[in-house]
């Protein structure tokens, strides 16, 4: 089954029109002692000088037989009718992914079902603690009635659910087995690097303890199905039903959960995609202490620093997070932080873009200090802040496709910001700006995708309060050396940087 697009970039669209979850099974030992397979250091070199294609691959045998113990199958019967009425609430909107259990099983109301109860679906999980803990992923028990592990000595055994996180697509179980279970252990995500040996166990297709090999592609991929999407690529072979199945190194540690593909056949083409072992543990760690995940918040909006906007306030594409909004009485209002300010880096850590900002806020611990830095003006300030607790269904950076900017130059016609003005835009009491009444066709605002009825509230990091007070400070950004305008408007209750440029013949 394949996802329905949810923007309009053309890339995204592409990508989530073939984006398909799948179940995925598999796990990783703990406590194991597992040997190292690689290629050898120095490959062989023929007699012409050029290099011999090598004796042998990888032997992953010996690591199989010591991690396998570990996988588990998990068997969901699903509710009849999705969640019922009482449940408590979750943790924030889940991943749109497809329905994980299409392609295994008939659905409820489907021809040939002769009845809409007792549905079930299969996909896959690890343990990761002798005491029966497992995790998988939270679609493979999302709306599930009962859950059940079997063992990979066939041994099937009731689950409870002890968590889910529906933002990081994340779920923990708990079985009891009434011994000490094998289990396997949870590896580094951040030191994995594009190109080193991977292999992948599950449940696909209901075929319990497949294995499957091949290499990191890539790391830190966002497929824009969440707010904290950090995926590992991998070509590994996956399939549906290794939903919640372990990818793991040579060393039997588990750097990834298996959780989605990519494919328009709704089988394997190569492109895998696996949540992170370090997400997996800071998000299974809260389920387990808790059953819910608590994340940090500042009260930000943040866009990506690209193209013009980057140019007229004079920094580099992909230099950190531009701040477009500041939630009042927010931890960043009240540390100091404005709109305008360029996030660079939080505790030490580098920000490049709005998502960055946004999965390294989400893992601060609520009431704990952070220090930023902070490009504002053209000079680095040090900011420190305490860090809230995310509201429900709050995210930590928004990053908008937003419209464009004022003045004659241009091609904006601009009004004063009157109180019936705010009633009919719905803009809140306190905002300050002037509204764009209209926007000339074909000119540098139209390209750039301001809108009549957009709130212009400020000029690169100035704010304005009236029509003179935009078109000056439009007219002296324009006519600067850049030839651009940084523009911060509100629209639908959203603030945004457009970045407007003046072509050559424009003027």
């Amino acid at each position: 089954m394949t996802t329905h697009p949810r923007s309009p970039q053309h890339a995204r669209t592409w990508r989530r029109a073939t984006l398909t979850a799948m179940l995925l099974a598999g796990t990783t030992l703990g406590g194991y002692a597992i040997g190292h397979y690689a290629l050898a250091a120095d490959p062989p070199v023929n007699p012409s000088g050029t290099v011999a294609a090598p004796s042998q691959l990888p032997d992953f045998t010996h690591l199989v037989q010591q991690v396998k113990p570990a996988v588990v199958s998990i068997t969901t019967k699903l509710k009849s009718g999705g969640e019922e009425e009482g449940e408590g609430p979750t943790q924030g909107p889940p991943m749109q992914l497809p329905p994980p259990f299409d392609h295994m099983f008939p659905q409820p109301g489907q021809p040939g079902q002769p009845s809409t109860h007792g549905v079930e679906a299969r996909g896959s999980g690890f343990i990761i603690k002798a005491d029966g803990t497992v995790i998988t992923n939270n679609h493979v028990v999302k709306d599930a009635e009962s859950v059940s592990v079997t063992l990979n000595d066939g041994k099937t055994l009731p689950a409870k659910v002890i968590g889910t996180d529906p933002r990081t697509d994340i779920a923990v179980l708990k079985i009891d087995a009434g011994h000490p279970l094998p289990y396997i252990e949870l590896g580094e995500s951040n030191d994995v690097k594009p190109g080193e040996w991977v292999v992948a166990m599950g449940n696909p297709f209901g075929l319990g303890g497949t294995v499957t090999s091949g290499i990191v592609s890539a790391v830190s991929r966002d497929i824009g199905d969440g707010p904290y999407d950090q995926f590992i690529q991998t070509d590994a072979p996956i399939n549906p039903g290794n939903s919640g199945g372990p990818l793991f190194t040579q060393e039997g540690k588990v750097i990834g959960m298996n959780t989605a593909i990519l494919s328009p056949s709704h089988g394997s083409i190569g492109i895998g995609f696996a949540i992170p072992s370090d997400m997996i543990r800071n998000v299974s760690e809260q389920l387990e202490a808790n059953g819910h995940v608590t994340r940090g918040y500042i009260g930000v909006e943040a866009q990506e620093l690209k193209g013009a906007t980057a140019q007229a306030l004079h920094v580099k594409d992909d230099a950190g997070a531009l701040l477009a909004g500041v939630v009042s009485d927010g931890p960043a209002q009240s540390a100091g932080l404005q709109p305008g300010d360029v996030i660079e880096s939080v505790n030490g850590q580098a920000i490049r873009n709005p998502r960055e900002l946004a999965v390294d806020i989400a893992s601060l611990k609520p009431g704990s200090d952070a220090h930023f830095s902070v490009l504002r003006d053209g000079q680095i300030k040090e900011v420190k802040l305490t860090v809230g607790t995310l509201p429900s269904e709050r995210t930590a950076s928004n990053e908008m496709n937003g419209g464009q900017q004022h003045g004659e130059q241009i091609g904006l016609a601009l009004a004063p910001l009157s109180p019936q003005m705010r009633d009919q835009l719905n803009i809140p009491g306190d905002t300050t700006g002037v509204v764009v009444q209209q926007v000339k066709p074909g000119s540098p605002a139209d390209k750039a995708g301001l809108q009549a009825g957009d709130v212009i509230a400020g000029v690169g990091t100035q704010k304005v309060t009236s029509v003179d007070e935009a078109a000056h400070a439009i007219h002296a950004a324009i006519n600067g050396k850049d030839h651009a305008v940084a523009l911060r408007i509100m629209r639908d209750g959203h603030a945004v940087f457009v970045g407007v440029t003046l072509g050559q013949n424009e003027g």
